[in-house]
């Protein structure tokens, strides 16, 4: 006999799932993803935000963590939100937040992501000069015969 309100764990609510095996809560499993807003400390262009994110996913793997849930979460800070929460739940990735800042892998390691990595700063400088041509415009000189 059991108790009259007793119920099979669905997995959502934490708990088992009437085996023993322990579940995802729902709040990592959130339908919403959120950029960070922010601003660096010093204003910076395109490339040298996206020079800072290279040396990030080129380093980060090293300090700990598996390869493939870093490689699942750089997926997912450059995706569309459905397309995110996919390769998220793809790879077994629990948020902590409704941004990627801090995630966890099934097994428990902590992943920690730096704004700059999740979205633009606010003080993004976009340059609307060529790049190919920096030199000053020269003036023409036009003689006149008298």
């Amino acid at each position: 006999m059991g108790c009259c309100s007793s119920r099979r764990s669905t997995g959502w609510e934490g708990g088992s799932d009437g085996f023993g095996t322990p579940q995802r809560r729902a709040a990592g499993k959130s339908s919403r993803l959120r950029r960070p807003t922010w601003k660096s400390a010093e204003p910076m262009d395109a490339s040298e935000l996206e020079a800072k994110r290279e040396e990030f996913w080129d380093t980060q793997p090293h300090f700990g963590g598996a390869r493939e849930i870093w490689d699942a979460l750089r997926a997912a800070a450059t995706a569309d939100q459905q397309t995110a929460l996919v390769i998220l739940d793809t790879a077994g990735i629990i948020r902590s937040s409704d941004d990627l800042s801090v995630c966890y892998d099934e097994r428990g390691h902590k992943y920690e992501l730096p704004n700059y990595v999740l979205s633009e700063p606010t003080n993004l400088q976009h340059h609307h000069r060529k790049h190919a041509d920096t030199r000053p415009p020269q003036l023409e000189l036009v003689g006149r015969a008298l």
